[in-house]
């Protein structure tokens, strides 16, 4: 009966011990699966990077073999770490005027505006492609925001499209800030600035404003904004009906605003590509920025905004 109990408890033990030694094999193998996965992934991400460096222009290259219409969406806030930045739109404007099966093409907007300098960059390359290219007319499709520098890069185009309830103009200029100068002094802290330069703390929201720091942020204000004025006369020319205010900043709907001159009509994308450019074959030359394009820009911008607060160089223009 011993020598029993003893080989059914050494059967026991190996039965365990292979089971423990099988579930560790198992638990290896599962290791090394979930490690070729990880490196998989890391060795995709890498193919993407080096991808898209050696071929810039592989999110806007458009293959089709029948005349269309070229649609490029101007999405969102306009900024260079944007989806709508001036490299990303005018590398699509780029390429639509490229293609000889292009017939029009068509900036389909609904922004709200964003930076001057990126929307007159934008501006600049849709009026020296008009030019080049005299045969192939740009329109712009205002959807439900066409406003600020959003409108400044519809001025560009040959017309101006737009719904009767779209919201539009917005022509104008503005700094955004902030003064803790009282609160500050009501909790007894004390701000210390150091400069080199009698005027670089200029609209630091922990100092007291003057009025020669007032007078020369109203004239860049001013200077922005008679550019902004010049460009939208320069693109729509004597359609404008000018009013006292249409320079004001306002914004008006799609009805009001085709009173005034600033669109040329009602109609979409669509409307646009069947109507007036006779291709209703639209072809989307957006760019497709992918996810790791969108992380770096977002790295870059922030690292961009630090430094700049950090030098007082955050400036927030037509919006």
């Amino acid at each position: 009966m011993f020598e029993q109990k003893t080989s059914m408890g050494s059967q026991w033990e190996k039965q365990t011990l292979q089971k423990v030694l099988l579930e560790h094999i198992s638990e290896q193998r599962r290791a090394r699966r979930w490690n070729i996965f990880f490196k998989l992934i890391v060795i995709g991400l890498l193919g993407l990077l080096l991808y898209g460096y050696f071929n810039p222009d592989a999110s806007t290259s458009v293959i089709t073999t029948q005349a269309h219409t070229a649609l490029i969406d101007v999405e969102g806030e306009i900024g260079a770490a944007e989806e709508a930045s001036a490299d990303n739109i005018r590398d699509s404007i780029k390429s639509a005027f490229a293609n000889k099966l292009v017939k029009g093409v068509v900036l389909r907007i609904n922004s709200p505006g964003g930076s001057p300098v990126q929307a007159r960059q934008i501006y600049d390359e849709i009026r020296s492609q008009r030019q080049k290219n005299p045969q192939v007319k740009v329109y712009a499709a205002i959807e439900d925001l066409g406003t600020s520098a959003a409108y400044l890069i519809a001025s560009a185009a040959d017309e101006i499209y737009a719904d009767q309830t779209s919201l539009v103009g917005s022509i104008g200029a503005k700094i955004d800030s902030f003064g803790f100068v009282e609160i500050m002094q009501k909790v007894g802290v004390e701000r210390r600035l150091y400069t080199a330069g009698q005027d670089k703390g200029i609209l630091d929201p922990f100092s007291p404003r003057s009025p020669e720091e007032d007078a020369f942020i109203n004239q860049q204000l001013q200077l922005v904004h008679a550019a902004f004025i010049k460009n939208v006369r320069d693109g729509r020319g004597n359609r404008l009906h000018e009013t006292p205010n249409i320079f004001s900043g306002l914004f008006w709907t799609g009805e009001q605003a085709l009173n005034l001159g600033l669109l040329d009509g009602f109609g979409d994308a669509q409307f646009i590509a069947r109507e007036l450019i006779k291709a209703p074959n639209l072809v989307d030359y957006t760019p497709n920025v992918n996810v790791i394009d969108r992380i770096a820009h977002r790295i870059g911008a922030s690292m961009g905004q630090v430094l700049g607060a950090n030098a007082g160089l955050i400036f927030q223009g037509i919006r």
